[in-house]
């Protein structure tokens, strides 16, 4: 991170290297389409490399780099639903598929029913393994906000479960 920060272009691509990945998963999950997903990476890396003297090495770099991350995801075209029905003048069975699917997928079911900040703050947590205090700091909120965005997103997430398999 020092190297990075005295202008090594080679230690910065190490950080890029070693946190690309999983900002390009969590960008997936929070834009309309892998496309938007790499526009908002790429965004993501460029500040990042732009606005690295203001790095605060007091939090994690990661966080810093998340909450670039959520930034240029907001900036992205919000998803479109229901775009294959229109299209295609009535139900598309492939898309039902992928929708089955995608209620047994924990992550994708979280993206339909939590709010965009609970779904960030649940990803960070779980996903990329960020303290509380790194959360609340990656999203801007106090570390209360966070622990109760948690607890309420979990509980949101069970009733949710619950109530599918009470209508299977």
């Amino acid at each position: 991170m020092q190297a990075a920060l005295e202008g090594s272009d080679g230690a910065f691509a190490e950080l890029v290297g070693r946190y690309r990945d999983g900002l390009f998963r969590y960008l997936v999950l929070r834009c309309a389409s892998r496309a938007d997903a790499e526009d908002a990476l790429q965004d993501t890396l460029v500040n990042a490399w732009r606005y690295l003297a203001s790095y605060d090495a007091r939090w994690r770099f990661s966080t810093w780099l998340y909450r670039i991350a959520l930034r240029n995801a907001g900036r992205q075209r919000p998803a479109a639903r229901g775009d294959a029905d229109a299209l295609a003048g009535g139900p598309d069975p492939l898309a039902d598929s992928i929708e089955r699917d995608a209620r047994e997928n924990l992550w994708l079911t979280a993206k339909r029913v939590l709010s965009g900040d609970a779904y960030a703050a649940m990803w960070l947590h779980y996903v990329e393994d960020l303290p509380l205090v790194e959360v609340a700091r990656a999203l801007g909120r106090s570390r209360s906000w966070a622990k109760v965005t948690l607890m309420r997103a979990r509980h949101r997430l069970k009733r949710e479960y619950d109530d599918e398999a009470t209508t299977d």
